[in-house]
């Protein structure tokens, strides 16, 4: 079976070794499903991170003051869902370990109103064998449905120890 008619069963990009994933540095790895952000996933975020501030849990009070007259997600929330997205996007097989390593030059465009969806868009920025740890720059976009700007935009890098 030809590379991507796996890749279009599949719905993700399969990668089992060091040279398969340098073929790809400068392109589009893929784009996750949309995800509704819902109040209820803000509230369980702002529980686990003790972050209560009101524009993301006061919904009452979010539709009088807030200029969104919304409650929003917490940017924090935004990009602790890069992981489910990249998951979604990319299997990279043949690893003993997988490292977050680093998150460079993220910026946060637009705000996530409660009831929104969002999605990932990753690319391969860059990709180094460093003495066989296989080191990923990968430009992570995460986009609002219905929206020209996105949430959130920045550089996560990972490190891959192939066996």
């Amino acid at each position: 079976m030809p590379p991507q008619f796996i890749l279009l069963i599949m719905g993700k990009l399969i990668i089992n070794s060091y040279d398969e994933f340098a073929a790809h540095q400068g392109e589009e790895l893929g784009t996750s499903e949309w995800l509704q952000v819902d109040q209820d996933r803000i509230n369980q975020f702002a529980d686990a991170t003790l972050d209560h501030q009101w524009i993301h849990v006061d919904a009452e009070r979010a539709k009088e003051e807030s200029p969104y007259h919304s409650t929003i997600a917490h940017g924090y929330l935004t990009l602790s869902l890069v992981p489910y997205f990249w998951n979604q996007i990319i299997e990279v097989n043949n690893v003993s370990m997988l490292v977050n390593y680093g998150m460079d030059k993220f910026r946060f465009g637009l705000p996530v109103i409660t009831g929104s969806k969002v999605r990932m868009v990753a690319k391969l920025h860059n990709i180094q064998n460093l003495r066989g740890i296989c080191k990923t720059e990968v430009l992570i976009k995460i986009e609002i449905e219905g929206q020209r700007k996105p949430a959130l935009e920045g550089i996560a890098s990972f490190l891959y120890y192939f066996k």
